[in-house]
């Protein structure tokens, strides 16, 4: 085989191994838009949730001092009631009592009164204030999946300029140049492909 056979194979072997890494760098340079768009989208709708969560929380919040306000209220005047002596008053007002703060003032009676007053229980839990919990404690999560979600996106975004950096490559091998600085290049195409692939390969996938 003649010199010039052997060059002719060898730039038509380039030629093909040069396609072949230009369409699945393309497809894969596609994919990887793909999932950094939904990524993106899924960020979005997370920190929707963890915005609703907090608003919701908020208005729990609300509630639950809405109805502590109440309690101090009714335990006031059965006090007043109570130290003038009024007892009849006393058991009306003592009947109006939430279930909330009668727990803790049962607790508060049983144990000798200790605390200055029942609201220092930790039995004493205003309505709404579980639920300013767990809304709050939703919103911390869907606040991290949003941060967790971007940096997804990030990710696929970045590896797009990996794959570039092989679309570079690949057609620089394609040129009228030196046979072995072609090789070259389409080899170090080839290996940042593969590369890129392997990276690729770890990131979790959205449909």
């Amino acid at each position: 085989m003649t010199e010039g056979e052997t060059r002719d194979r060898w730039k038509r072997a380039t030629e093909i191994v040069g396609v072949f890494l230009l369409s699945v760098v393309a497809v894969l340079t596609a994919w990887c838009g793909f999932q950094a768009s939904k990524w993106g989208g899924e960020m979005s709708i997370a920190f929707s949730q963890a915005s609703s969560a907090r608003i919701q929380a908020a208005n729990a919040e609300g509630e639950a001092r809405s109805a502590r306000a109440f309690d101090l209220t009714i335990y006031a005047s059965y006090v007043e009631a109570a130290g003038s002596g009024e007892d009849e008053l006393a058991d009306y007002i003592r009947q109006r009592f939430t279930p909330e703060f009668e727990v803790a003032y049962r607790a508060w009676l049983r144990d000798g009164q200790i605390e200055r007053a029942p609201f220092a229980r930790e039995e004493y839990v205003p309505e709404g204030t579980y639920e300013a919990q767990e809304l709050n404690d939703r919103a911390d999560e869907k606040f991290a999946q949003a941060l967790e979600n971007n940096q997804r996106g990030d990710n696929y975004s970045l590896l797009t300029v990996l794959f570039a950096l092989v679309l570079f490559l690949t057609a620089m091998s394609q040129r009228e140049i030196v046979p072995w600085v072609a090789r070259t290049l389409l080899t170090l195409a080839g290996v940042v492909a593969i590369v890129g692939v392997s990276i690729l390969a770890t990131f979790p996938i959205r449909i």
